[in-house]
């Protein structure tokens, strides 16, 4: 079963750091400066997820949501194409493509019962 260690703690305040991060950028004006910056600070927020996953397994062995982790590069990588070469809606689809799938998604994957998150989650509850 897998318990609570260093790498888990910092995916997951990570994880919840680009999801509120992710939340604002939705929310505030596009295409300054100050949207580049936190852009990328997001960007750099779930690289660390999605990487750090892969030291964290199940059972000793890779779960389904380990299939959003290797999406998740590939995704931010053509979202920043998109916006450099100019195409807008296509970074701003991508940006809401990767929002969707590596933040929403997988969290609530996180959630399912039996997952270390739910089992927390639980006995919080149940205290």
């Amino acid at each position: 079963m897998t318990q609570w260690n260093p790498i888990i703690i910092s995916h997951t305040i990570v994880a919840f750091g680009a999801a509120i991060l992710g939340i604002m950028m939705f929310l505030r004006r596009k295409g300054d400066s100050r949207h580049v910056i936190t852009g990328r600070t997001w960007a750099a927020l779930l690289m660390f997820t999605a990487v750090s996953s892969f030291f964290i397994k199940t059972s000793g062995s890779f779960s389904l949501i380990h299939l959003l982790s290797i999406f998740t590069p590939l995704a931010l990588i053509n979202a920043v194409i998109q916006a450099r070469r100019g195409n807008i809606r296509g970074h701003k689809r991508s940006m809401i493509f990767l929002y969707l799938g590596s933040i929403v998604i997988a969290g609530l994957f996180t959630f399912a019962p039996g997952r270390l998150l739910h089992r927390s989650l639980m006995s919080i509850v149940n205290a």
